[in-house]
């Protein structure tokens, strides 16, 4: 369908669980599916979710609402090229380099807004975020070439993955939690969502450092709105 041709498997990007909703897993994600705790949470902030339904390989969460502070849009034909150009953007950020020379400490997961090319030699686009934590969510400073978002209550669909999240393999991922949807009243909801031609594409998240080489847990999101009919219709 046209949609999942929304999804192509061109040059890419790169939530706390809530332990009473799901069983955690110490040992990373797997090849793809839900349901591993990323150990980084254990140590520092996430953004809080329930879950609302839990599919075959993929799960819907509902995120409260929260903050953002992100990059301007950046064009590369690298997911990894991209990550390492905002990284020193939002590490200067979080070090005081912001509005209030203010140090902020550092949450997890980073996410990679994609706006994939039309082919696979044109840049796409990647717009990289951090969640603010929680005590500077109200007065969270801006920066120079950053740009505060704010998320209301937000639904996602989310598939997991481990290892490093690599340019050849990110789309893939996506185009698998597309296809673990299709055909239920979540991909209604997300294809009507993504109709807007600046919408973007999927999210990757991130929830380790690139020095760490074990428990690694990467996640693709399909961020959408629901409406009370999807979520009826959904509940039974």
């Amino acid at each position: 369908m046209a949609a999942f041709h929304l999804f192509k498997l061109s040059i890419l990007l790169v939530s706390l669980f809530s332990a009473s909703t799901l069983t955690a897993n110490k040992g990373g994600a797997g090849a793809g599916g839900v349901g591993v705790f990323p150990p980084t949470c254990d140590r520092i902030e996430c953004p809080t979710y329930d879950v609302i339904h839990a599919g075959t390989d993929f799960e819907i969460r509902r995120y409260n609402s929260s903050m953002w502070i992100s990059t301007q849009p950046i064009d590369d034909i690298s997911l990894v090229d991209a990550g390492k150009i905002a990284f020193f953007q939002l590490f200067d950020y979080i070090q005081g380099k912001n509005d209030n020379n203010e140090k902020i400490e550092m949450t997890a997961p980073v996410i990679s807004e994609v706006k994939p090319s039309d082919g696979p030699f044109c840049a796409s686009s990647f717009v990289v975020s951090f969640f603010v934590p929680t005590k500077n969510q109200a007065t969270a400073p801006s920066a120079k070439g950053l740009n505060l978002q704010k998320w209301g209550l937000t639904y996602v669909a989310v598939r997991q993955f481990s290892g490093f999240a690599m340019d050849d393999d990110v789309g893939q991922q996506a185009a698998a939690l597309y296809s673990s949807i299709e055909g239920t009243v979540w991909s209604e909801a997300i294809d009507k969502s993504h109709s807007a031609k600046d919408s973007a594409e999927y999210i990757v998240a991130q929830y380790n450092s690139p020095f760490e080489f074990k428990n690694r847990v990467n996640e693709i999101w399909l961020t959408f709105d629901m409406e009370a009919t999807f979520l009826a219709a959904a509940a039974v």
